[in-house]
């Protein structure tokens, strides 16, 4: 969802300068209203993702065009999949189009998740191979990238909300740094940067900190500073990006998820991108690896929450942030049936959930963009607008005329599960982390459990045990809902993480990590994850020091993220 600045392309994501023509609702782009969790024993709130921007083919997952949250990518690689050539591309009608590139993903062999062009009507079968092959790349996991979205404060007073003005002038000023990392904005003003893929963790943790820095001084220019909260602490979150497609989205979302305002412009998260793997059974082929991501998403959660306050006030959740997505549209916010069963191919299954989940929004040929009204799936608007241009019967309201493979690229990027698949994978779950340099330690440990082939098989064993209260409805089973509010403070997911932790810091040697790397690691395990404790945790600790008088827990939020 946010406006990309010059940088890179595109998660999960980089950033750029958007070139593209056309704007979209953004999809996936989480921004959670302050005050959408409520106190203990409410509904948790959700959130919508990320959007497209414009960037460099050389990044992961570049989306040309309206996309989620934070994803205004813009990227083509000539000769990817899907790719026309510009004497096609002439004669195609001039509806404004949007293009998904996929650069090249982590480890992937071809150009990426895929670029995704085209105006002429898709088949059934066509969109069912795009949206498999598009996702899954196979090849070594080799590559790391990472994800990192900013809540934006005034440096004098971070309880009162930037104006949108002052915020547009300092992002209009990030725009001019030469970084190496994508960079842009979320519709609640938030800042996501994502940084190209590197050949291994140090190398990637060493170029985002260099970007961060440069991004830093800037903003202390205009009075401003990063704050890294999975969810906005003290006021309520507010659109500042007024773009078609955004209104589009809250227009989805509001009629059944108002929280989905709360998602989308007040929650910020790191999303850890690694290669999806081998096209083999091992640990590290892209089976094993789909599935224990899905198994770590609770002890990640747990571990890393960093949201506990909406409107200056707990909510009852250490994760609100998670809340809000656990409240959000489960067709299009919950991971595909079978991530618990090994006999599932995750192509398959993720090509399945993709064309069941109804569409966001319909691109009309005159820049519009409309919401179904009857929640048509991209399957059913295969069905019903198929067939040649012109007045063909299969033509209605929701459906005006056929989808394109542009269309599908658009729909897949609406789509926000915790652990998303562009080509390499996508873990979405985890909070913004405190500190200049919090970050590392999520990236660090998620990395060592999914690519080094002994910690991901130590975590597997740790896990497995857990598979019945993950499967099926990943992130609003059980397990995943008291990650949310309880952290590490439950002893289930207490025992899981000292267990994967351990893995971890002996996997990061392994991996050649640096020796700050693993010291960071060391750290917050025994800060927090051997005290059973979370970030979050601290937050609440200095709050209640600091309060006289009985806290009342922020109720959850409506429409316009208010109580």
């Amino acid at each position: 969802m946010p406006e990309k600045s010059p940088g890179r392309a595109g998660r999960d994501p980089a950033q750029r300068t958007t070139t593209t023509t056309a704007q979209g609702p953004p999809p996936g782009s989480p921004v959670p209203a302050p005050d959408t969790a409520g106190p203990a024993g409410t509904a948790p709130p959700r959130l919508t993702a990320p959007t497209a921007s414009t960037a460099p083919p050389d990044r992961l997952g570049a989306v040309t065009g309206a996309a989620p949250r934070g994803a205004d990518r813009a990227a083509s690689a000539p000769g990817a999949p899907g790719a026309r050539s510009g004497a096609v591309a002439a004669v195609l009608r001039t509806r404004p189009r949007v293009t998904v590139a996929g650069t090249p993903e982590p480890g992937g062999t071809g150009p990426g998740a895929g670029e995704v062009t085209g105006d002429e009507p898709i088949t059934l079968a066509e969109a069912e191979e795009r949206a498999r092959g598009i996702c899954f790349k196979n090849g070594p996991p080799s590559r790391v990238g990472v994800e990192l979205e900013w809540l934006v404060h005034d440096a004098a007073d971070p309880a009162a909300p930037a104006a949108p003005e002052r915020l547009a002038a300092a992002f209009d000023g990030l725009r001019t740094l030469r970084l190496g990392s994508a960079l842009t904005r979320e519709p609640g003003g938030q800042i996501e940067l994502s940084s190209a893929p590197a050949a291994s963790l140090t190398a990637c943790v060493d170029a985002m900190a260099a970007d961060l820095a440069q991004v830093r001084e800037r903003l202390r220019d205009h009075g401003l500073v990063l704050a890294g909260y999975g969810h906005e602490p003290r006021h309520r979150p507010r659109r500042v990006l007024d773009q078609p497609r955004y209104a589009a989205m809250e227009s989805y979302f509001d009629r059944h998820w108002p929280v989905g305002r709360a998602m989308m412009c007040g929650t910020a998260s790191v999303q850890v991108c690694l290669d999806a793997g081998h096209d083999d059974h091992g640990p590290r082929g892209y089976r094993h690896r789909w599935r224990l991501a899905h198994l770590l998403g609770p002890v990640l959660i747990a571990a890393f929450a960093h949201s506990p306050f909406s409107r200056g006030r707990p909510t009852g959740f250490r994760s609100t942030r998670q809340a809000v997505w656990i409240a959000l549209d489960p067709s299009r916010t919950c991971a595909p049936p079978g991530i618990a069963d090994p006999r599932t191919d995750p192509r398959d299954a993720w090509a399945r959930y993709a064309l069941d989940a109804p569409v966001l929004c319909v691109r009309q040929d005159d820049g519009r963009w409309e919401v179904p009204d009857d929640g048509m799936t991209f399957r059913q608007w295969i069905h019903r607008g198929g067939g040649p241009r012109g007045g063909h019967p299969g033509r209605t309201a929701t459906a005006p005329r056929p989808p394109t493979a542009d269309d599908l690229a658009y729909h897949l990027t609406t789509l926000f599960p915790p652990v998303r698949p562009r080509g390499h994978l996508e873990l979405r779950m985890i909070d913004a982390q405190p500190g200049a340099d919090g970050w590392i330690v999520p990236l660090a440990v998620t990395t060592a459990l999914l690519d080094d082939p002994e910690a991901a098989t130590a975590a597997h064993r740790t896990l497995a045990p857990l598979a019945d209260r993950v499967r099926g409805d990943a992130p609003g089973g059980p397990l995943w809902r008291r990650a949310a509010r309880h952290g590490l403070t439950d002893p289930v997911l207490r025992r899981a993480a000292v267990a994967c932790f351990a893995a971890a810091q002996e996997g990061l040697e392994r991996l050649g990590a640096s020796a700050a790397i693993r010291a960071a690691v060391d750290e917050f395990t025994e800060r927090h994850v051997a005290r059973g404790r979370c970030p979050a945790d601290d937050l609440l600790d200095t709050f209640l020091a600091e309060r006289r008088t009985p806290v009342r827990p922020a109720p959850p939020a409506g429409k316009d993220g208010s109580a």
